[in-house]
């Protein structure tokens, strides 16, 4: 036995020097495969740096958090075959909007450059005669859910990031046991990590209901998994095709009541009646092809709608299983072309380069930028490194507040008393690049309005940040939000 710990002893030191350079070659590797994946050259300089600095844990990271999936097209539409009628669609209406005169039918088209480009990245199809109601706050939006969900006659489908059991969620579920036992159809979507502790137990009751529930990628521990950045965070609802729902608001109490932490949760969902409700449709049905290779296309599920309404609407969808970061770019061309003004409200603010650009150059050629952020956040180092942005913005002319009353989780945009945005997405490098979002891009005054008008009443609940007490913040939030910052590319 002695001998054999003498042989050991002998040959370790050749072993560790093995190892090492092993070790070594990898980092190499992986660092020369994060310059050469085409991603942003900040994101790719902070990965280098946590590979770097945090040799191992970088290399863990990486491999559960930093691939390319858009690249590597782990995600993808092949096989939608039934949808091919949008892409004659898409053509029909580029080619509608290539008309000179068209700018003289309504004062929308003064964005179809926005229109265009959403056709090309994303497929979405402009959508007419849409009736459009603005759901301020859980308190407005669940008593119409509950409504719309009540007078369901042959299908709901229910998509959401955080579904929790709690009093308002088992409400919901109790309506959609009540629905499946008389034979309508119910699809239900979860993503598996934002609704981590959704009941194993409730789940097995609402399947053997009839329900037919999804897991958005299973993991078996929610933060340690090479999918974790790779998320499901839409809140989709669709009511026998004719009825939809869409913004930030997830199924939580906490929508309603707020928390002892934040206080109350300020947020935003659109009710959508209208040929719209077919491109939420489109994107659920999407989601629950990629689940479960099954997909439902029959007219039932797209009815005709013979109503007449005012609101232009598009439906933008993104996520790794698109070639383009279609709300992204949405978000860029509209900063870049306002002419007025731009009202954001958003929960996180780590804009990428190319967003934070776009802002400061907008203020800077006279637009009247205003962003709303919170003072209190349910994650604190996205707090701090989203206070690192505020001084080049404020040093641009850009007029940033802190929501005061409560946790602001409202992901919004008005431009120039024509465009707004209501959805998912929040304006951060998360959402932009690497989870699956679903916005509703509005053309019309009068939603505009509703939604300036509450941005207004929010701006009378928050406090405006000047460059003087900007300056006297303490020395250690100055560090924490600067080191934060290093890392906002990966968060």
């Amino acid at each position: 036995m002695l001998g054999f710990w003498e042989y050991i002893r002998d040959i370790w030191p050749h072993i560790y020097l093995i190892v090492y350079w092993i070790y070594i070659a990898i980092i190499a590797l992986v660092i020369i495969f994060v310059i050469t994946d085409d991603k942003s050259p900040v994101k790719t300089l902070a990965w280098v740096m946590v590979l770097i600095f945090l040799p191992i844990a970088g290399l863990v990271l990486y491999i559960f958090f930093g691939q390319n999936f858009r690249k590597q097209k782990i995600f993808s539409r092949k096989g939608l075959e039934d949808f091919r009628q949008i892409e004659k669609l898409r053509f029909e209406q580029l080619q509608y909007l290539d008309r000179p005169e068209i700018t003289h039918y309504r004062p929308a088209y003064k964005k179809m450059h926005i229109m265009k480009l959403l056709l090309n990245n994303s497929k979405s199809i402009i959508s007419q005669n849409n009736k459009i109601k603005v759901l301020n706050d859980g308190k407005e939006k669940f008593p119409e859910l509950i409504s719309a969900l009540k007078k369901a006659k042959h299908h709901i489908h229910i998509e959401y990031y955080i579904f929790e059991y709690d009093s308002i969620g088992k409400e919901i579920c109790d309506i959609l046991i009540e629905k499946a036992s008389k034979g309508v159809e119910v699809r239900m979507i979860i993503d598996h990590v934002g609704s981590w502790h959704f009941p194993n137990k409730k789940i097995n009751a609402l399947k053997a209901s009839g329900i037919k529930l999804q897991k958005f990628m299973p993991v078996t521990f929610p933060y340690f998994t090479s999918k974790i950045n790779y998320r499901n965070h839409r809140k989709i609802v669709v009511i026998d095709g004719k009825t939809g729902f869409v913004g930030g608001i997830n199924v939580a109490e906490k929508y309603i009541h707020g928390t002892k932490q934040l206080g109350a949760w300020h947020d935003m969902h659109l009710k959508i009646q209208g040929n719209a409700v077919h491109s939420l449709q489109t994107v659920f049905l999407t989601d629950w092809y990629f689940l479960t290779k099954e997909l439902p296309t029959a007219e039932i599920y797209f009815p005709e709608i013979n109503e007449k309404h005012e609101s232009i609407v598009q439906i933008a969808a993104s996520g790794p299983d698109s070639s383009w970061a279609g709300i992204m770019q949405t978000y860029f061309s509209a900063i870049a072309t306002a002419r007025e003004y731009i009202y954001i409200a958003t929960p996180y603010l780590l804009p990428n380069p190319a967003l934070l650009t776009a802002l400061k150059t907008a203020s800077l050629s006279g637009v009247d930028v205003r962003l709303i952020i919170p003072r209190k956040s349910d994650s604190r180092i996205v707090t701090y490194a989203s206070l690192s942005f505020v001084s080049e913005l404020l040093n641009a002319g850009i007029k940033v507040y802190f929501f005061q009353e409560g946790f602001i989780h409202s992901k919004t945009m008005v431009v120039d008393s024509i465009l707004s945005s209501v959805g998912t997405a929040n304006l951060d490098y998360r959402s932009l690049s690497v989870n699956f979002e679903v916005n509703a891009l509005i053309y019309d005054e009068p939603t505009s309005q509703r939604l300036r008008d509450i941005f207004m009443n929010d701006l009378a609940k928050s406090t405006l940040i000047t460059k003087e007490n900007w300056k006297r913040r303490s020395k250690i939030t100055l560090l924490k939000s600067s080191i934060a910052r290093v890392f906002s590319p990966l968060m």
